[in-house]
């Protein structure tokens, strides 16, 4: 009998391992709960794997050997917790894809700036001829990767949430960025779970393996003491010191190891605080690997930046408006205000995933001359803010919210939709809530 494996959600991840899984000779079985889209039940159909949608039918998910559960369905799911008493392990995509590859993996982890930094990690890669995939929480599924068109070396953004499913994959080189409050929601409110996720980047690392982190992150500072680092560490920060060995110093931007590296901190293509972390990551994994000094120089330089990551959307009558919607908890808006060079016109609001306001309230004060609120409820909003002394408007759609943006802000200021929280409550997603904004720019 061939081993049976089921997949649990049939979206970017869970379509790719479950055509990785028919490939490698196994019965494979899919079942959502929701609708499938329709690429997905093309690709399943194409290559003759069943596939169920809108329920999970228990006979067919507990007689699996193994299951792979998309990152997305969490651990209180009713069928996974029967997984769970079943005894059957349940794995993630990008645990089972790193079974059929010898290929090269750079993982990147962190609250924020992980779509920035695996992006432009790419984007050194590709620009200096290596052949390489995307994976992870963007691009194509490691999964399908691996089975379809496999690659050398992939670039992998992981959540916390893939994280959590992956036991013996193995990062030649991890990326660690920061560590702050973020889907305590899925971790029963606790931040230690959150955290203990985070840090499983580091496991079956070895002597071979680099080890990227931010050197100024106190939880991570105080984690890494727990851990008996085996890998090569190459520790950054903003300022020189305490051992790191990329930083920025006296407007150059500094890598001393492998290799000595230095260009103008000018010269690099992303702005702001916490683009020059993202930046050092991102050399740094490229100088580990051993690119060439110009192709990473060059790759710094003209990296064009994020869609929905502090992508500027139009200026309308001397006004700047800037898509952040990939802000989806509290600390990704601190980073998006403190870049700011205006005063701001700041939307917030969505789906609250257990936010404390309070890191923001100092910038708020200091850059917001009006705040929009745009969410199904409002209400803890009102809470936090309303007492600042700076005006509030509450909207409820992306068009209700453009409206009251347009008559708030005057020539010369930014309005920021950076919103601190998930897009579920009023959108598709964060991409969606994006791209209705742009439109609605674009038509003002």
């Amino acid at each position: 009998m061939n081993k049976r494996i089921v997949v649990l959600g049939a979206g970017e991840s869970g379509a790719g391992a479950a055509v990785l899984a028919k490939k490698e000779g196994f019965d494979v079985f899919v079942s959502d709960m929701s609708m499938i889209g329709p690429r997905y039940k093309k690709m399943l159909d194409d290559r003759q794997i069943a596939w169920e949608e809108g329920q999970h039918t228990a006979e067919q998910i507990l007689n699996a050997d193994e299951i792979i559960k998309s990152p997305g369905i969490p651990e209180t799911a009713p069928m996974v917790k029967r997984a769970v008493e079943a005894g059957i392990p349940i794995i993630s995509e990008i645990e089972f894809a790193g079974r059929y590859t010898h290929s090269k993996m750079i993982c990147i982890t962190g609250s924020n700036g992980k779509t920035t930094t695996t992006s432009l990690i790419y984007h050194i890669f590709r620009e200096a001829g290596y052949d390489v995939g995307l994976a992870g929480n963007i691009g194509h599924s490691l999964a399908l990767q691996v089975a379809e068109e496999p690659h050398a070396y992939y670039v992998i953004e992981l959540s916390s949430f893939q994280l959590d499913n992956m036991y013996d994959f193995r990062a030649n080189i991890a990326v660690l960025l920061n560590i702050t409050p973020d889907h305590l929601d899925r971790y029963d409110y606790n931040m230690q779970n959150y955290v203990d996720a985070k840090m499983r980047i580091l496991q079956n690392q070895t002597v071979d393996d680099a080890f990227i982190y931010w050197n100024d992150d106190p939880i991570i500072a105080r984690e890494l003491q727990k851990y008996d680092i085996k890998a090569v560490c190459y520790p950054f920060s903003e300022l020189k010191g305490k051992g790191s060995i990329g930083y920025i110093e006296e407007g150059q931007y500094v890598i001393e190891k492998p290799e000595p590296f230095n260009m103008e901190q000018e010269q690099l293509s992303l702005s702001g605080r916490h683009n020059i972390y993202n930046s050092l990551a991102a050399g740094i994994a490229g100088n580990v690997v051993g690119i060439k000094k110009e192709v990473i120089r060059k790759s710094l330089s003209d990296f064009p930046g994020v869609e929905h990551r502090l992508e500027k959307a139009g200026q309308v009558r001397g006004v700047q408006y800037v898509n952040d919607s990939k802000a989806t908890n509290v600390d990704a808006c601190w980073y998006a205000l403190d870049s700011m060079k205006t005063k701001v016109v700041l939307i917030l609001g969505g789906k609250d995933k257990g936010n404390d306001y309070t890191p923001i309230k100092p910038l708020v004060k200091e850059k917001c001359s009006a705040l929009v609120y745009l969410g199904a409820d409002n209400q803890k909003l009102h809470d936090n803010f309303d007492g600042m002394g700076i005006p509030v408007r509450d909207t409820h759609s992306m068009k209700e919210c453009i409206e009251a943006c347009y008559e708030l802000a005057k020539p010369g200021e930014t309005v920021l939709l950076s919103p601190c929280c998930a897009s579920f409550d009023l959108f598709k997603n964060m991409e969606d809530r994006g791209e209705q904004f742009k439109e609605l720019v674009k038509n003002l």
